[in-house]
Formats: C-alpha cells, sequence, structure tokens
C-alpha cells in the first residue's frame, strides 16, 4: 500500500495525512509534517458524539433513542411556543430529522455559535416540517445532543468520552471546546490521526476494544444503517446517506463497496468499509467545500482499489 502512496500525484489535491489499517494491524501512515499531530476533526466531532450517546444508552444513563428530549430542556422556551419540540426524539436529532428550521449547509452555525447561548438558539427555531421526515443537516441539533449528554450525567462530553471511550481506547491526546460546562456538539474535537483510526477500528470490530465491550453490537448497526437519504444526490459525491450522526455509502453511490463515514469540513474523512476490514482516515487542507472530492478520489480511486489488488 505504501507505494500507491509514494506516487504522490494527490500530494497536489492538499492532503495532509493519511493512515489505512487493515485486519489487525496497520497497513500505511504518512503525514506531510513527518509525525502525527493533534488536529482538529470538524465535523468528524459528530460521529463521536453519536458514540457517546450510544454508551449512555448501553448504560442508561439515557433512556432510548425514542425518548422526547423536551424532558432536558424545560426551562428553556422553546420555538417560539410550538407544541412540536415535545414530540421531536433523541433518533431525530441523531438523523437530523428534527423538523426545525436550518438552512442548507449549515448555514447558521456561526450564529449559533457566537449566541449567548447555544443552547437556547437551536430550540428557538421554529418547526417548519413534521419531526422524522425531512432531513436538515444542521449542528445546533447536534449541540443539544451533547446537552443532552450533560443533563443526564452531569458531565461533558468531553470528561464523559474520556471515562468511557478516549481512556479504554488508549487515546493520546483530546481536546474539545465548550461553552457554559458543555462541549460543542457539532464540531470542536481535536485527536491525534492515530486515535481517530482507534475510533474507527472500534466501530469495525462491532464495539469490542482488546476484548472488552465499550460500544453495543447493536447501537453501532443502527447508528450506521441508512435512515434517510440525506445528500446521496449531491455531486460531487462528498457526501452519501445518513445514519445516527454517521454518513452511509453504499457500493452504487462509491463503485467500489458498502461503507459508512465521519466526514469533517474541507475533506476530513474517517471511513470504514467492514466488508475489506478496513478503516481509513484522511485529512486535508481547508479549501473549497467541494474540494474535498479530493480526499474522496484518493480514497475510493487510490487507496481501496489498491487493496483489492493486494
Amino acid at each position: 500500500m505504501s507505494y500507491l502512496l509514494e506516487k504522490g500525484q494527490w500530494r497536489d489535491w492538499q492532503i495532509t495525512s493519511v493512515i489505512v489499517h487493515k485486519g489487525n494491524r496497520k497497513e500505511t501512515e504518512w503525514h506531510e509534517g513527518g509525525e502525527d499531530a493533534i488536529g482538529p476533526l470538524y465535523s468528524c466531532t459528530k460521529s463521536v458524539l453519536s458514540a457517546l450517546i450510544g454508551i449512555a444508552v448501553d448504560r442508561g444513563d439515557l433512556p432510548g433513542v425514542d425518548e422526547p428530549i423536551d424532558r432536558w430542556f424545560q426551562r428553556y422556551a422553546t420555538g417560539g411556543g410550538d407544541d412540536s419540540w415535545g414530540r421531536i426524539t433523541i433518533k431525530q436529532l441523531l438523523t437530523m430529522t428534527p423538523g426545525f428550521e436550518w438552512p442548507d449547509f449549515d448555514k447558521p452555525y456561526w450564529e449559533l455559535r457566537k449566541s449567548r447561548d447555544p443552547v437556547a438558539y437551536a430550540l428557538n427555531q421554529p418547526i417548519v416540517h413534521l419531526p422524522g421526515h425531512a432531513f436538515t443537516y444542521n449542528s445546533g441539533g447536534s449541540h443539544l445532543l451533547s446537552a443532552i449528554l450533560t443533563e443526564a450525567t452531569g458531565k461533558s462530553a468531553l470528561q464523559y468520552a474520556r471515562e468511557h471511550l478516549f481512556e479504554p481506547l488508549g487515546f493520546r491526546a483530546a481536546k474539545w471546546s465548550e461553552r457554559g460546562g458543555i462541549s460543542e456538539g457539532g464540531t470542536g474535537l481535536a485527536l491525534t490521526g492515530n486515535d481517530l483510526v482507534k475510533f474507527g477500528v472500534l466501530y469495525l470490530k462491532e464495539g469490542l476494544w482488546d476484548g472488552k465491550r465499550i460500544l453495543s453490537t447493536s447501537w453501532i448497526s443502527d447508528s450506521t444503517t441508512m435512515h434517510h437519504r440525506a445528500l446521496l444526490h449531491y455531486e460531487p459525491p462528498i457526501y452519501g446517506g445518513f445514519g445516527y450522526h454517521w454518513w452511509c455509502t453504499p457500493s452504487n453511490h462509491n463503485g467500489v463497496a458498502d461503507g459508512y463515514f465521519a466526514f469533517g469540513h474541507g475533506g476530513q474523512y474517517l471511513m470504514i468499509v467492514p466488508e475489506l476490514d478496513t478503516v481509513i482516515m484522511v485529512r486535508k487542507r481547508i479549501t473549497k467545500r467541494n474540494e474535498a472530492i479530493w480526499s474522496r478520489k484518493l480514497i475510493f480511486d487510490i487507496i481501496l482499489p489498491g487493496l483489492l489488488r493486494t
């Protein structure tokens, strides 16, 4: 596999880091700066948050995903008095189908981040779709999930992750931005590339790590099943369908194999391809949104075909 990366035409694509893990070993690792380093995950954060919600459900710290979310937000006024908020569930936040108004491609994100209380900002968006139907990609719902986790456990997502995910997996370092004791739900997490790959391997191994159960097989299966077609139609094909804060890419979408992935702004990918027993981590310099296609091409035009030939 290393020879494919040494050929080097993809370096003009602003790729900064690549790790390929297959089976029980690392196939290759390359970093533009020579060494792995902690760096921002951008919206790959959302998939880690999904795992934390799953751990909380597995442990009984949270009820099931069909639980309405309003029980955790009683002190907030929501949606201008719209009682539809009372019907929104944890699952609908995870699948990004809560129904509240949030323009395409997370346009209100910066207003959310600049607001005095991001939870209140998200909760005061009007309900414009029947919950559970329309997909609207948004970081507001992700932040509500982080707030729910903190309300239920008394710990920030970072604190909860260190105890139940990062330390059990032996992570080297982690940083996560927060406001008012609530870790930012849609982004804000920073990890090393190798630690992000460990997270992917946990999913590849269906929740087991060194023989210890970290996350239930059922949660992983539910999380990585396509619940909505979401952005499968988008061109260039940098996104996919949507599970529980994971993107899904079937073989007829990518031309190689069924997979699912965490995706961060600009072309950050953590791709899991179970039928090839493979995890691929790609980091890319931030350029234009659609130039994330270069990370995608590296994965599906170079790395995976190379693995299939070996």
